[in-house]
């Protein structure tokens, strides 16, 4: 990586588990590591108890919105961390992939939401201490 590391966070619908991981990230790293999300088909919105789940932490992810996937972001991310998009995701050599088996929080509740929030936050923390290592 040269520079400030670029982290793109996919999932199929855009409207939970990426957008989390994205809001988590960027809240964290505070400008050091550029920050976007995607999905393979996304969603009209952002799932409601997403937002409100991330809404309780100080999160606002009101103004956000799904965004379709495409192979300009693939290409322009070190880091590209798939949570459940399957074959979607286009492969390009140099990039470092991770996939996140994480529950969808789609259809659920916000207290069942929550969980899942923390251990993306948890994850977020690991890769953004990774990430600040590496460029140091």
């Amino acid at each position: 990586m040269t520079g400030k590391p670029e982290v793109l966070f996919v999932c199929v619908h855009n409207a939970g588990r990426s957008q989390m991981a994205a809001a988590l990230l960027a809240h964290h790293a505070d400008g050091a590591v550029d920050v976007r999300s995607a999905g393979s088909a996304p969603a009209d919105s952002i799932n409601p108890a997403v937002q409100e789940a991330m809404a309780e932490i100080g999160l606002d992810l009101s103004r956000e919105v799904p965004k379709k996937l495409t192979t300009d972001a693939v290409e322009a991310a070190d880091v590209v961390i798939t949570m459940g998009c399957g074959d979607a995701c286009p492969v390009f050599p140099g990039k470092r992939y991770l996939d996140w088996q994480l529950e969808d929080p789609a259809g659920k509740g916000v207290e069942d939401v929550r969980p899942i929030r923390d251990e993306i936050d948890r994850r977020v923390r690991e890769l953004l201490t990774e990430l600040l290592a590496a460029e140091a």
